[in-house]
């Protein structure tokens, strides 16, 4: 390959590591794409860096060492992440979104491509230090969140399902009971979705009582694996005592009055 300009091999720096965030690259692996010199290259990456920053685009990491080599992680400054949240507070505050029975319309922020990319990132950037095997969610609306989220963790998404399909093969099935209905529901997961001794970051669009999210730890538990993190979209206020006691919520709502039509949403978490 020819040489490559200085200004050529950054933008294909930011592309590699912006479509694989989180994911090591080694020194070598560049200087061999690029034809270049390591020390080259160490220049290369510290005007990224220095790009990356003053955009609040994220954080360009080097890794020192033998197993070390350089990573992008997408952080959200935090500007931009208090706009985010306050944006979504505002467009799900739309009296046009009750339903009846007190329920909110929220499919078309759950499947806006560059609202949920947001998202993932703001919950990727809470669990950034934890190293998850897996994401795992529960059918539907948690799947484009939980997608996004497992993208800028760069670990696999995993999908539950309310019932075992064949395609699947041998599923394990727990029955859960349901905090906001007191139903009792199904969860199902097939044996080869998880290796054992895995540990997992739930995340999910809604959560009222905190059931579903009971249900996934004594599921991962049959996989003799653990959930230590949960994030959700939504939470409401009341019950104040949930199932689970930590979880990381986005917005907090805390009413929806039909009569009014009033919704009462705050952000769920401090920004500092």
């Amino acid at each position: 390959m020819e040489k490559l300009q200085r200004n050529e091999r950054i933008a294909a720096l930011i592309k590699i590591l912006s479509d694989q965030p989180n994911q090591l690259f080694t020194f070598n692996f560049f200087v061999e794409s690029f034809n270049c010199a390591k020390s080259t290259l160490s220049e290369d990456v510290e005007i990224l860096k220095g790009i990356v920053e003053r955009f609040g685009l994220g954080v360009v990491e080097t890794i020192s060492g033998a197993a070390g080599g350089v990573k992008y992680l997408p952080l959200i400054g935090q500007d931009k992440k208090e706009e985010i949240i306050y944006r979504l507070c505002k467009d799900l505050s739309d009296p046009t979104r009750i339903l009846s029975g007190g329920f909110l319309y929220m499919t078309d922020i759950i499947y806006n491509p560059a609202v949920i990319d947001n998202v993932g990132k703001i919950f990727a950037e809470q669990f950034i230090t934890k190293n998850f095997n897996y994401v795992v969610t529960v059918e539907t609306k948690g799947i484009p969140i939980a997608m996004m989220t497992a993208k800028y963790l760069n670990v696999p998404l995993i999908i539950v399902r309310r019932d075992s399909k064949v395609t699947e093969g041998s599923s394990v099935n727990i029955n859960y009971v349901s905090a906001s209905s007191k139903r009792i529901q199904t969860m199902s997961l097939s044996r080869r979705a998880l290796k054992k001794n895995s540990t997992v970051l739930f995340v999910d669009d809604f959560m009222k009582g905190g059931g579903t999210v009971r249900g996934i730890i004594e599921l991962m538990r049959e996989f003799e694996s653990s959930v230590e993190g949960i994030a959700v979209l939504i939470s409401t206020k009341e019950p104040e005592k949930k199932f689970i006691n930590e979880y990381f919520s986005l917005i907090t709502l805390n009413y929806v009055n039909e009569q009014e039509n009033i919704i009462d949403l705050i952000p769920g978490i401090k920004i500092s």
